[in-house]
């Protein structure tokens, strides 16, 4: 849902990293975190076929505003908040939205994450401060210009 914004689209890319995955299972060095290398192959899909669609299509991402937060009640404080903060994250360039991802939601180090997204660490350290500041301003931003706030 981080890469795609679109619950369709991600569970076709999982279902294609299961698939990527099974017909690679000779290249799994056991012993080695089996996430990590799931998410490297899922990754490299969701590249090519963000690569592939531009190509055929121009488009890009889905409008984070088309983002729904997971549960069905009565909006309340608590999923506009939430819907917030993904819309901020989603604002986020790619390549630090990818780099937040993996630190902060699935609990990599910052060398794990570089590893999987074949950066040097330096990089991901830079890319991750870049998203903080930029998400702190918007949380800095008086509140009729947090959205306008870029």
């Amino acid at each position: 849902m981080v890469l795609s914004h679109n619950r369709d689209v991600a569970e076709e890319l999982v279902q294609s990293t299961c698939v990527r995955a099974l017909e690679r299972s000779a290249q799994f060095t056991p012993g080695t975190r089996i996430d990590r290398w799931l998410f490297t192959l899922l990754h490299s899909i969701w590249i090519n076929d963000l690569r592939a669609q531009r190509v055929r299509l121009g488009q890009g991402f889905v409008d984070s505003d088309d983002l729904h937060a997971p549960d069905t009640r009565q909006r309340d404080d608590d999923r506009l908040h939430y819907q917030q903060i993904m819309a901020r994250v989603g604002r986020l360039p790619e390549a630090q939205r990818n780099a937040l991802f993996l630190v902060y939601v699935e609990g990599f180090t910052y060398q794990e994450a570089a590893d999987t997204l074949s950066v040097p660490i330096g990089t991901i350290m830079s890319r991750l401060a870049a998203a903080r500041a930029t998400l702190a301003r918007a949380d800095a931003a008086p509140a009729g210009t947090k959205e306008k706030h870029r």
